[in-house]
């Protein structure tokens, strides 16, 4: 059996590509929040998403298996000379318990691996 290879999709069957991740603490909670950005969302192109299932929330697919995530915001930023070219989505959402977060973890490394992305921690 193949190993699955890293997914995120909004859409089922169609896998989008991450621009950038930040993760957060917060200050005075173990809660973490989780902001994804991607830059092309493939599910707008084409009209994909009439096309395919809506999952109705955000599937995080490995080797160990699915992730479903509700996200708490989702935000479409929109720039160009009318206003209308997709700039970016960004994908709020929030882990609370350890093995979720320590699973999330796993996910990432195996997505950053597989993409080709670099990790930098960025404290202040």
């Amino acid at each position: 059996m193949a190993a699955q290879s890293p997914s995120i999709e909004f859409f089922n069957g169609i896998s989008e590509e991450l621009s950038g991740v930040s993760l957060r603490r917060g200050r005075f909670s173990n809660t973490r929040t989780v902001l994804m950005t991607f830059e092309q969302l493939k599910a707008l192109e084409r009209f994909n998403s009439f096309t395919r299932k809506s999952s109705n929330s955000m599937r995080l697919l490995d080797s160990e298996g699915e992730i479903t995530v509700s996200p708490s915001s989702v935000q479409f930023i929109f720039a160009g000379p009318e206003g209308d070219e997709l700039q970016r989505m960004e994908c709020k959402f929030e882990i609370e318990r350890e093995d979720h977060w320590q699973r999330f973890l796993r996910f990432m490394n195996r997505y950053a691996e597989a993409n080709g992305l670099d990790y930098s921690d960025s404290k202040r």
